[in-house]
């Protein structure tokens, strides 16, 4: 049971009612974060706005989903996790990959998705402030300044959803049960 209110289009305040309704057009149904975020409209403004951005930004589709599945991980967010991982399975990313971010352990046969990752879990750890060689070691895996951003981009993305399901303690959709993480 949610701490928080989950709206529908119905009990949502007036100013995220069409923002419900798309997202239930586009998915089949209202996913709890959604109906969380709808108690602040501008929460779910900023959770669809930056979102867009997220999804066209300097990264891959599956590098977006690395960081979105690793942030929800290491900042217990099973709710996010079970949606990234479905996410990822749409986007047909390997499922040792995708284990492996879920439970956080070493991605043994991808050094740029596992360099993604540990960077993700440092900067969360140290609210940004990574040493020069963490910095360094993510240039060495390929990536410039302009995905180091977006990274982050990510984080701040994935920081929104991940604390307002925390808050909340939402349930898990039943469209979502099935990624969800076993307990």
């Amino acid at each position: 049971m949610a701490r928080l209110t989950v709206n529908t289009i119905e009990t949502a305040p007036e100013k995220a009612k069409e923002r419900i309704a798309a997202v239930e057009k586009a998915n089949g149904f209202i996913p709890n974060l959604i109906g969380v975020l709808s108690n602040s409209p501008q929460a779910l403004e900023m959770y669809q706005e930056v979102g867009k951005m997220n999804s066209r930004n300097s990264l891959t589709s599956e590098e977006i989903e690395v960081v979105q599945i690793t942030a929800a991980a290491h900042n217990g967010c099973d709710f996010c996790i079970a949606g990234h991982t479905k996410v990822a399975t749409k986007l047909k990313m390997p499922e040792n990959v995708v284990n492996a971010l879920r439970e956080r352990t070493n991605i043994e046969d991808n050094t740029k998705y596992q360099a993604i990752a540990q960077f993700v879990m440092q900067l969360i750890d140290k609210r940004g402030q990574v040493s020069d060689s963490e910095l360094q070691a993510i240039k060495d895996a390929g990536y410039n300044d302009t995905n180091i951003l977006d990274i982050v981009m990510g984080i701040a993305l994935a920081t929104l959803c991940n604390y307002a399901n925390n808050v909340a303690k939402n349930d898990i959709n039943p469209e979502l049960q099935p990624f969800a993480p076993k307990k």
